[in-house]
């Protein structure tokens, strides 16, 4: 049994390892960088907008905190923020707009089951 358990376990691991996709780490790095880091000028560049119409600095962090979550939130809506992630993996998590896009996907995803159910029940009756 044990000799049979070894050859499962090794045929599992070469099946995982030709299904694992390959990446290439300093790619990967610099293309999260990049995302991350663009996002960020974003942010900065709102932040001058603000303050240069004179908004106190605690007024224009605020500003800023709710321009990207909207931003976030409205290219998870429209389905850009999903293909951003894709290509620039922990690059688009780790700003603020990440965390926007952490909030409004699930919603998302529930309003489309949401929506299905609600046909089917309706198909239903």
């Amino acid at each position: 049994m044990k000799v049979k358990e070894e050859h499962l376990m090794k045929k599992f691991k070469d099946i995982a390892n030709q299904e694992t996709p390959k990446s290439n780490l300093v790619k990967d790095c610099i293309k999260a960088f990049i995302v991350g880091g663009l996002i960020c000028d974003i942010g900065q560049v709102f932040s001058e907008i603000y303050g240069n119409l004179g908004l106190g600095v605690e007024e224009t962090g605020a500003f800023v905190s709710m321009t990207m979550i909207f931003l976030g939130a409205l290219l998870t809506g429209v389905g850009i923020y999903d293909k951003i992630g894709d290509f620039a993996g922990a690059g688009s998590v780790v700003p603020i707009t990440g965390f926007a896009n952490s909030i409004v996907a699930p919603a998302m995803e529930f309003k489309k089951r949401d929506l299905f159910l609600a046909w089917q029940q309706k198909c239903l009756l």
